[in-house]
């Protein structure tokens, strides 16, 4: 296959992620959050702790509205700063016990409905599902 159109695959599929993404976490954010403190939420969850320049660079944020999003977040209970022992200036964040709890939830009701969305796949197509991801992930989101 043409890299080209290996390519034009990769950001077909890209895309239908952040359709679905969109799709099945839509309705189950608190309406407490905003979208984007949501997706900040959602990323400190599968990549914790980070930091603030992390956040800012995945986000496509500015420094300043991220400190803001985070200093909002952290009114909320959902999220902390956790001050590096060894050396203080660097600092990481990480869910608190709020935080946590509330993205097991929302995360529990998205499995249900990739569940129900992988409902009528047969047990090979599972197999291979899982493989094709397992290959992504280490070879083009790595």
């Amino acid at each position: 296959m043409e890299n080209n159109v290996l390519f034009q695959k990769f950001v077909s599929f890209t895309a239908a992620v952040h359709q679905v993404t969109h799709e099945m976490t839509k309705d189950v954010r608190s309406e407490s959050l905003t979208p984007v403190q949501y997706k900040i939420l959602e990323y400190i969850s599968v990549s914790q702790p980070v930091t603030l320049s992390e956040i800012s660079d995945c986000m496509h944020m500015s420094m300043p509205n991220t400190s803001r999003e985070l200093r909002k977040l952290s009114e909320k209970q959902l999220c902390e700063k956790v001050t590096d022992a060894e050396d203080r200036r660097k600092q990481s964040i990480r869910l608190s016990k709020e935080g946590s709890a509330m993205m097991g939830d929302i995360f529990q009701r998205v499995e249900a409905q990739f569940v129900q969305k992988i409902g009528n796949v047969s047990k090979e197509e599972l197999k291979e599902i899982e493989h094709a991801l397992d290959v992504l992930m280490s070879r083009v989101f790595s």
